[in-house]
């Protein structure tokens, strides 16, 4: 008995076979799946060209797709992170005639974080009981970044003109068709959005501007540049700032009275709030004789920050504070970070506390959290404090001389665990930037280190200790500080470049912060301790933001989180809102929410992305007011030492400001050079010179670029290396002499012998 033929499928037979079977769509797969043989096949064939016409599939590929459908792997481009720091996304090609859909990232990887304009190859799944988005997109892996905006200084011409982007690492100029410049005028700092890229589109992206944001080289428009540049959200939500100045001072209640006790705030002089108080008293305990109770009194921001409120979904949004030369960009508003959540000197504050209790040894052998009021005794800066711990006393201090005297003594008794724990010990100076009253750069200098910024450091660091204990110890949802040891190839990286420079890296099978410290007291005192102490950190990790307390290699710590700065931080005020349902129980208006732990991973992933953000941004501008301060020395010479090495150039930091700037390849010597990204140095091809980090250098500043905060450095001389291109001839053409370096030549792999051999001419020369 013959066996009936099937139907011939409708149209919506198959456009539902389509949808379902994405990656086996081929006219054969759909033939095969209805059972369509022989005349039939050229049927199918005009129904599908018929359904490609009407805009139903897309045939143009050799499957047949849905018009408008995302496949089940796609790469998005990410958007910037929302007011709960959700990344949403959008596909890279979309032809449906309907807006793009809008897809929600889920990372599954710890400390991964996205920012708008990545691309990101994910694998999609539909959400249709989800309100706000389509699809659920489970990271693949990332792709790359491509900011879909872009920041720079626009130059017209008679066809619209072009964008030159202000970020150094943007070499490109873009294009701005006619009629796309909005109201840009030649020589404004403008900002540009990418224009999509049509499939006949050639050359370099076009933009079209949309937002004007004046002259670049206004005072202060430093930052300005690299708010907008990097995205750090400035606007505040008016319900917000009416949550903040509905805000009222708390009183004592049920929290216990600790201003009787003599707690001290310790800040810069130039410091815009005043989050942490400290002090020490000795322990009448007679079982510790000798002993210590050292408090640490930190602002209660999550009395004012409830979860949920527009404030904490903005605080959070922003993730931190960012701090400029000129400008802060609070996480708080105004009314709270620089009023009720500041412990000024004289006024009662609520604070949380942590008692500490030490041993004569400095040994940490108890503590407890408790809400507290507290009135700070004395708002003092690092020099007051430490002029007085050197026995001289203002009129600030001479009251506060005990408190202070048991303090210093306590801090030198805990100093002496911090010696046997041996965390890494890095001495890297940190610049000070002065402005005028009018946004000029008046002086750049170097930060001095003082016993007082070690003794806030130390006990801050007992603190956040104490936090983490506690969480954990109560098996707690909270974020931890996670800082993992670095990898064998970083470290063998780093054992290189100290066997440079005659120095020794220990080998053994665990690596230790021992170690590191034992590299950094052999290059202390010498010529190359700033690039040891650069060189250490470079091989480090990136610390974050996670759930799990994985440990803080840096400090030598099994548990670490932060507690001490919540005016600042938003990992801060989530550890304070755990310690508050330790103590109190759930339920707390002020602990977290069951939705809050939940999303304890998203959250620790955006707070390490808006942490990294702020960073980049505050480097960023530095460099540029770096760049204006020596604006007016174009020409003059400078002293310094090489901190960096590329295939184009030497990057050279100078003594005077620590500003850093490019040596380009073709104006060193006139032989070839070989980069060796192994062992960070470049070696003459024909002379068998070695450049490498830390060699002291002589350059004349060519050019300095505030908008973009590069420099251009000629090298005049360098210890024990080559002389200047063409046998010494100076000037900004210098390097053109040199036909090629080692950006357009064949790169081959230096023997580790030849290395050596290169190294120890050095030496002996």
């Amino acid at each position: 008995m013959s066996r009936k033929p099937a139907p011939f499928p409708t149209r919506d037979e198959i456009l539902d076979w389509v949808r379902r079977n994405p990656q086996s769509a081929t006219k054969r797969d759909i033939a095969k799946a209805f059972g369509i043989k022989g005349a039939e096949r050229v049927e199918l064939k005009r129904v599908l060209r018929e359904m490609a016409e009407d805009g139903l599939i897309d045939t143009r590929r050799r499957r047949a797709s849905i018009k408008g459908a995302l496949p089940p792997v796609a790469v998005l481009i990410a958007g910037a992170p929302d007011a709960d720091g959700d990344v949403f996304a959008t596909p890279e090609h979309w032809e449906g005639e309907d807006a793009a859909p809008r897809i929600i990232i889920r990372s599954a990887r710890q400390g991964e974080s996205f920012g708008e304009g990545d691309r990101i190859l994910c694998k999609l799944e539909e959400t249709p009981e989800a309100e706000d988005h389509a699809f659920a997109a489970k990271v693949i892996k990332k792709i790359g970044s491509g900011p879909k905006r872009i920041m720079g200084v626009y130059r017209a011409d008679q066809r619209g003109g072009r964008v030159v982007p202000v970020s150094k690492g943007e070499a490109k100029d873009w294009l701005v068709p006619e009629g796309k410049q909005g109201d840009a005028q030649d020589g404004e700092l403008v900002e540009a959005e990418l224009l999509p890229k049509s499939r006949h589109s050639y050359g370099p992206p076009r933009v079209q501007v949309v937002k004007v944001l004046g002259d670049p080289m206004a005072p202060r428009a430093v930052s300005l540049i690299a708010i907008e540049e990097h995205g750090i959200p400035t606007d505040w939500p008016q319900d917000a700032l009416d949550e903040a100045e509905a805000a009222a001072p708390v009183e004592l209640g049920e929290r216990e009275d600790l201003r009787g006790i003599p707690l001290l705030t310790i800040d810069p002089a130039d410091a815009r709030d005043h989050d942490d108080a400290v002090c020490a008293l000795p322990d009448e305990d007679p079982e510790n004789e000798g002993g210590w109770i050292v408090w640490v009194a930190i602002a209660d921001v999550a009395h004012y920050v409830r979860p949920g409120s527009s404030i904490d979904k903005e605080a959070r949004r922003r993730g931190n504070s960012t701090y400029f030369p000129d400008r802060v960009v609070p996480m708080l508003p105004e009314a709270l970070s620089a009023d009720l959540c500041s412990l000024h000197e004289g006024v009662d504050r609520a604070c949380i506390a942590v008692r500490m209790v030490l041993d004569a040894d400095g040994k940490k052998i108890a503590h407890r959290f408790t809400r507290g009021l507290m009135r700070s005794a004395a708002s003092l800066t690092y020099q007051q404090a430490q002029a007085a711990d050197d026995g001289k006393l203002d009129a600030d201090t001479e009251a506060l001389a005990g408190p202070l005297a048991d303090l210093y003594a306590a801090w030198r008794a805990a100093t002496a665990q911090k010696g046997r724990r041996q965390p890494l010990d890095l001495d890297l100076p940190e610049r000070k930037i002065e402005l005028s009253e009018e946004g000029e750069v008046l002086n750049v200098s170097f930060r001095d280190r003082l016993d007082a910024h070690r003794l806030i450091e130390e006990f801050m660091i007992l603190a956040n200790v104490c936090a983490a204990e506690t969480l954990n110890g109560a098996r707690r949802a909270a974020v931890y500080r996670v800082h993992e040891e670095p990898g064998p190839e970083k470290v063998d990286a780093l054992r290189e470049q100290a066997e440079s420079v005659g120095l020794a890296l220990a080998r053994g099978q665990v690596t230790t912060t021992a170690q590191f410290n034992r590299l950094l007291d052999q290059a202390a005192g010498t010529d190359f301790a700033e690039f040891i102490n650069i060189s250490v950190l470079r091989a480090q990790t990136q610390a974050y933001y996670g759930t799990e307390a994985l440990g803080h290699f840096g400090l030598n710590l099994r548990l670490y989180a932060h507690f001490t700065s919540p005016i600042r931080r938003y990992a801060d005020l989530i550890v304070h809102r755990a310690l508050i349902a330790v103590h109190e129980g759930d339920g707390a208006p002020d602990g977290p929410r069951p939705e809050d732990e939940q999303e304890l991973r998203e959250t620790a992933q955006h707070i390490s992305f808006t942490e990294r953000r702020s960073m980049n941004a505050e480097r960023d501008t530095n460099d540029r007011y770096l760049s204006a301060f020596l604006r007016d020395r174009v020409g003059a010479e400078f002293e310094g030492k090489v901190a960096g090495i590329a295939r184009f150039g030497i990057f050279v930091k100078l003594d005077e400001t620590g500003a850093d700037g490019l040596v380009p390849i073709g104006s060193i010597g006139g032989e070839y050079w070989h980069h060796d990204a192994d062992s960070q140095v470049l070696i003459g091809d024909r002379s068998g010179t070695v450049i490498s980090l830390g060699q002291r250098a002589r350059v004349k500043l060519l050019e300095a670029i505030p908008v973009t905060g590069g420099l251009l450095f000629e090298l005049l001389s360098l210890e024990g290396g080559p002389s200047p291109a063409g046998g010494g001839g100076r000037g900004p053409d210098a390097g053109r002499r040199t036909r090629r370096g080692p950006g357009n030549a064949p790169r081959k792999k230096l023997s580790k012998g030849r290395i050596a051999k290169a190294k120890a001419g050095r030496k002996r020369r």
